[in-house]
């Protein structure tokens, strides 16, 4: 009997073994392949975070803070497999989260929130503003991007088709949407749709829910304590498995531009092959109550008036102040309301500059002086630039380009952050280059290096791709008119990225509308400037031209003979082309350490460039760049073409005094043939 009990004993213990083992499989199979999580805040969380992305103390997740131009991401910290099989079918998900947007200008556009599903948790390359940290200029709508988001956008960005300043939409690899929709709701009691204010300050829900069977996607928004409307907002049908690849990151990314804004996630659910498990908003963090403002910069002093000698002292802090008030003295008016997020207060400015002190001083050119500066709350390095001008025609259709301009978002274009106005000057501030301008390499002193040909090359291309941007990818054409190597600065990558948009058409809007002005700088001045006194994309092709061969050679656009004689630069590239001694014009700093074959073609595309004849020319700078990258052979000049000398052509087309008069610093010049000079 007692054998018999041991028997069974055993038989009992390795039944409950087996169950173990296979209860164990099960477990291992659910955690494998089913994923379900939840966040009613986010305190103590072990989310992935990156850039301005951080979690506050109330368990807040702030994705933006208040500065300028910063992206945030907070990702799940584990790949989560999204096929049932490798190479098969995105299986059904749903998510839902809680967001609050918060803007110091309540009536003024900010930047958005999207939730996505990426094949990588790296977004370094990505761009802030309106790209949402997602993407940037080059891979945008690239598919092998791999990523899926939505998006809930304050911002309507024409480049990227958006319907208002207040939509949802579905992307796939791209900021362009595939289905989008106002913000709002459907009523369940009888159908009618409420608009919702996604930068109103308050808290509201999002649901995304993808059917694997049958590829639909829906998009629900609803206030927060309303519940999940029946109606979804928006769907979208798409199949998700050629964008998500086996195993993606999910999470959250936004940015800011030029507005002070914040982004909040307040909770967030998730599930696979389910519907999300539902937050708990009554464990959920708070929305502060009003979006933090920045302390008072003039501090009010009460003193009791009871004796003469405290009436003298109040009398002289009034003083003080009043002078104090006179140094900071701005010009506004009634439309710049609507510009003012892109306004800098003259007090900042001048407290960056250090007053415009001397030793902040980077440059001195035809327009202006440049001032090196920090902004004092974001820490921001900034360049601003002085600008004399005392028109009051025609100045807010100059305001409101800048303002567009300041939205171009390009890696060789220098970022126009804003502007200030003052009696009798415009300041425009910029994003600091650290480098400096491109002259003062080419043109070095023995305690700088000169740039090699490696870099030389990549700063042609990149101010191509630079002006091909502004003059088609743009929502409007832009026609730089000042193209040269001082204009041209450098990043600490020593990235070429050209600047100074928008001065020229300063004298566009000039007390006398009548009067024809040339803007630009003689050497880079195309020969029908003098005749037609209009600027167009050709003549900024010329100027490229002559930007090429001043790279390339080292040389000036204007030099001095042997016999001090004035020689422009192209006529001497095109006698050394005759010559066949191409190679000679290459600079000498280089020693020799540069492609021939290189060199030879961007000479030669700069010859093309700089022909007198604006048909004889490349048609835009798309073929200019197919030329730079090899795509499309460089069509060959004959002697014929090139039988004159430019500068007597120049001559006769009225720029005569200006040539014989040039000087070797090179200033620019405002107008021609006895019209009113810049100021």
């Amino acid at each position: 009997m007692e054998h018999k009990a041991a028997t069974m004993r055993g038989k009992k213990l390795m039944l409950i073994w087996v169950l173990l083992v296979c209860l164990n499989l099960v477990t291992s199979s659910v955690a494998g392949d089913f994923y379900r999580f939840v966040y009613s805040g986010f305190a103590g969380s072990n989310l992935i975070l990156d850039g301005a992305a951080t979690i506050t103390t109330s368990g807040l997740l702030e994705l933006t803070n208040s500065s300028f131009r910063v992206k945030g991401h907070a990702i799940y910290p584990t790949p989560l497999r999204f096929h049932d099989v490798p190479g098969g079918a995105v299986r059904s998900f749903s998510a839902s989260f809680v967001f609050g947007i918060l803007s110091a200008y309540p009536d003024v556009s900010v930047n958005g929130i999207a939730l996505f599903i990426a094949a990588s948790k790296d977004f370094s390359s990505t761009m802030a503003a309106q790209y949402l940290g997602l993407l940037n200029i080059n891979n945008n709508g690239n598919a092998a991007n791999h990523i899926f988001a939505v998006e809930l956008d304050t911002f309507q960005n024409n480049e990227f088709k958006d319907i208002s300043d207040n939509h949802i939409g579905i992307n796939v690899n791209s900021l362009i949407s595939q289905n989008s929709s106002n913000a709002g709701y459907y009523d369940n009691s009888n159908g009618d749709f409420h608009s919702l204010t996604l930068i109103s300050h308050e808290a509201m829900q999002v649901w995304v829910d993808y059917d694997g069977r049958t590829e639909k996607i829906n998009m629900t928004l609803a206030p927060l304590k309303m519940g999940k409307p029946v109606r979804p907002l928006l769907v979208a049908t798409y199949n998700l498995s050629t964008v998500i690849p086996d195993l993606a990151y999910i999470g959250f990314s936004s940015s800011t531009g030029f507005v002070d804004s914040r982004h909040y996630i307040l909770g967030w659910s998730f599930a696979m092959d389910g519907p999300a498990p539902a937050i708990d908003i009554t464990k959920l963090p708070k929305l502060p109550r009003e979006f933090p403002k920045s302390r008072s910069k003039i501090r009010k002093i009460i003193l009791p008036i009871a004796t003469a000698a405290l009436v003298l002292l109040v009398g002289t802090i009034l003083v003080l102040l009043w002078r104090r008030q006179l140094r900071y003295t701005e010009l506004r008016e009634d439309w710049e309301v609507e510009f003012g997020p892109h306004r800098f207060s003259y007090k900042d400015l001048f407290s960056a500059t250090e007053g415009f002190k001397s030793k902040n001083l980077l440059g001195v050119g035809g327009f202006g002086k440049v001032y090196r500066g920090v902004l004092p709350t974001s820490k921001c390095e900034i360049a601003v630039k002085r600008v004399s001008h005392n028109s009051k025609q025609g100045m807010k259709e100059f305001v409101a380009e800048i303002v567009s301009i300041g939205r171009m978002q390009h890696p060789n274009l220098v970022q126009l952050l804003g502007y200030c106005r003052r009696k009798g000057e415009l300041l425009l501030v910029y994003e600091y280059m650290s480098n400096g301008s491109l002259d003062k390499y080419l043109y070095c002193q023995d305690d700088i290096p000169t740039v090699n040909w490696v870099q030389r090359l990549r700063i042609i291309k990149g101010i191509a791709s630079g002006l091909l941007y502004i003059h088609e990818e743009w929502e409007k054409v832009v026609v730089h008119r000042d193209i040269k190597v001082s204009n041209v600065l450098l990043d600490s990558d020593m990235n070429g990225r050209l600047g100074d948009f928008g001065l020229a058409m300063l004298y566009d809007h000039s007390d006398n509308p009548q009067t024809s002005h040339v803007v630009g700088t003689i050497g880079y001045l195309a020969p029908e400037l003098g005749r037609t006194s209009k600027a167009t994309t050709l003549t900024d092709i010329f100027a490229f031209g002559i930007f090429i061969l001043e790279v390339v050679s080292g040389k000036t656009p204007i030099m001095q003979d042997s016999e001090d004689n004035q020689l422009m630069l192209v006529d001497w590239v095109v006698e050394h082309w005759n010559n066949t001694s191409l190679t000679e014009t290459v600079d000498t700093k280089l020693q020799g350490d540069y492609s021939v074959d290189e060199a030879c073609l961007a000479l030669k595309i700069g010859l093309l460039c700089s022909h007198p004849f604006p048909e004889a020319r490349p048609s835009s700078m798309r073929q200019v760049l197919q030329y730079l990258n090899g795509e499309m052979p460089v069509l060959e000049l004959v002697p014929a073409h090139r039988s004159f000398q430019m500068l007597a052509l120049m001559q006769n087309e009225g720029f005569d005094s200006y040539i014989m008069a040039y000087p070797s610093s090179m200033e620019s010049i405002g107008s021609m043939s006895g019209l009113p000079q810049e100021k």
